[in-house]
């Protein structure tokens, strides 16, 4: 049924005007305006990423955007430098001083959030 389907991904965010600065300044990525009021995330390779507003908003909980990279430590250094602060977690998914889990069961990958709360990540391409 939606085999041929172009898919996208979208998520929500409390203030628009936040989030476009913070991925487009910070993050380095190509954004622009929807005439439906929302933004487009624009990546090397696929469809756009959809971000709208919602009064309501509640941060997800989960990883709603992952971006691969060559190296994890040069990335983290990077938004470091951005005033990006990583998040650290105990248990299986243990991370280092600097946020950037080395677990051997998967990628070397370090999450952060964005200005509404959202948990976004950069992991180190296998």
């Amino acid at each position: 049924m939606f085999k041929q389907s172009i898919a996208f991904s979208s998520f929500s965010v409390n203030d628009l005007q936040k989030a476009k600065k913070f991925y487009s300044e910070i993050l380095g990525l190509e954004v622009k305006d929807d005439p439906m009021g929302i933004v487009e995330l624009h990546t090397q390779g696929n469809n756009p990423v959809m971000i709208y507003p919602k009064p309501n908003h509640e941060p997800a909980t989960f990883t709603v955007l992952n971006f691969p990279v060559e190296n994890i430590e040069k990335a983290v250094d990077e938004l470091i430098a951005k005033g990006i602060v990583f998040e650290q977690y105990e248990g299986e998914i243990k991370t280092n001083e600097k946020g950037i889990s080395t677990n051997p069961h998967g990628p070397k990958i370090a999450w952060f959030k964005d200005p509404a709360g959202n948990i976004l990540s950069v992991l180190e391409k296998q």
